[in-house]
């Protein structure tokens, strides 16, 4: 039926200068309702993921009585808080109020609409398909700078929580925004860094072209060529931009009541709810497009033949679920840590070490490329240039650990405290110190 409308669709009517007709229009409305069709059963079936896989760690049964296995459980629990009263502080920022939940939701749909979720990327092909005699991508967009889109939405995204939790007129929320932002600063750079890594490998911003540069086989994978400290950097920072354990100090129910969204109810707190988990989703399909080939075979090959575009379906599912499951685990295994360790973890820890390693890579690059030139063998001066910045990166990591164990021995001397060892902290308390 769509290629039937795509092919009657008149070339000649133009909407934009660019030559735009009524079947690309039709195209592009076809692609958006698909997409967000699928990410909405994928935040349906990811909640009923985690609540069923984290009852089994901890020994419960979990959901299972609304639907087959309790599959609607989610979608009872979606229709009961649309019918809930919507309730507005009498101190609240109305305006305000009521736009956060949009700025957390929309910017979370917007980043997936940039993943390929299908294609055929096997046997060197591009991942296109053609309807109608209209050749397009299994995504909604493909702009040139579609890396740069995800972190500008992801940015905007902490603009919804930051509304919430100022314009609800209570202290609680607004301690909880004030948290988010500190953490989404933080961990940005890291993520960014870890992000540059794969651009410098890929050349380039767009989504499809990452894709197409790790088809065909295992070892062309992100993951591979970035040598796997990138994708370390970009799981943690990943997951403390999602604000889920064992980050999620904006929801910190011990400390903050509920978070930015305690005076939230009704269809107003679906809406974040609905945001976290469309993040998690689109996070998860990120993971999987940068450093995992995306739709792309393990195997050059590997595909059945009828399915056509589908098969890159199936294996973008197989991946992305496999992320999925390991934030959940992570959820059910971690415990919350301490605010200064998250602080610590981001500045300290994952900034530095993406950073030295981002300039490793551009070395390697250079020296294989011949630039420096200090042998006629662009492989020795490779070799050459890794043994030493491997040397130059354990120095500094050395001399930046110096500086913070100083650093932290100072602020105790001027509190007028002494750093215990941790050994004579763990001496057990004899019989008669007991007594």
């Amino acid at each position: 039926m769509l290629s039937t409308i795509l092919a009657q669709a008149e070339p000649t009517v133009t909407y934009l200068n660019d030559g735009v007709d009524f079947g690309d229009v039709i195209l592009a409305l076809v692609k958006v309702v698909l997409t967000f069709a699928i990410l909405m059963v994928s935040v349906m079936l990811m909640v009923w993921l985690e609540r069923k896989a984290i009852s089994r760690l901890q020994n419960r049964i979990g959901p299972n009585v609304a639907g087959p296995f309790g599959l609607l459980q989610t979608l009872a629990d979606g229709i009961k808080l649309f019918f809930k009263e919507d309730i507005i502080p009498t101190n609240a920022d109305r305006y305000m109020f009521q736009l956060a939940p949009y700025l957390a939701l929309v910017p979370a749909f917007l980043s997936f609409s940039i993943i390929p979720i299908a294609g055929n990327f096997s046997g060197g092909h591009d991942g296109s398909s053609t309807i109608g005699g209209r050749t397009f991508l299994w995504q909604v967009s493909d702009p040139p700078v579609g890396v740069l889109l995800f972190l500008a939405m992801s940015t905007i995204a902490v603009y919804g929580i930051m509304l919430a939790g100022w314009s609800s007129g209570s202290k609680y929320p607004l301690l909880a925004s004030v948290r988010a932002s500190a953490q989404a600063i933080s961990y940005e750079a890291a993520l960014g860094l870890s992000l540059a890594a794969v651009l410098l490998v890929s050349r380039s911003l767009s989504t499809h072209d990452i894709v197409v540069g790790q088809a065909s086989s295992v070892v062309n994978w992100n993951l591979v060529s970035t040598g796997v400290i990138p994708f370390i950097v970009f799981i943690i920072a990943g997951t403390a931009e999602l604000n889920r354990p064992p980050f999620d100090f904006v929801e910190a129910e011990q400390e903050l009541v509920g978070g930015f969204h305690t005076e939230y109810s009704s269809i107003r707190f679906a809406l974040f709810f609905l945001a976290e988990y469309m993040n998690t989703v689109t996070m998860g399909a990120l993971i999987v497009t940068l450093f995992f080939g995306g739709p792309a075979p393990l195997v050059d090959g590997w595909v059945i033949g009828p399915l056509g575009a589908f098969n890159g379906f199936l294996w973008f599912f197989a991946k992305t679920f496999v992320f999925l499951f390991m934030f959940v685990w992570i959820r059910g295994t971690l415990p919350r840590l301490r605010y200064d360790q998250l602080m610590n973890l981001g500045w300290k820890v994952l900034i530095p070490i993406s950073l030295g390693w981002l300039l490793l890579l551009a070395g390697i690059r250079s020296a294989q490329a011949g630039v420096y030139g200090w042998t006629d063998d662009p492989n020795v001066d490779t070799a050459i240039f890794i043994i030493v910045g491997l040397a130059v990166i354990s120095v500094g990591y050395a001399v930046l650990r110096a500086a913070i164990t100083n650093a932290r021995a100072d602020r105790l001397t001027e509190a007028g405290l002494k750093s215990v060892p941790m050994q004579q902290t763990l001496t057990p308390v004899s019989q008669e110190d007991h007594h």
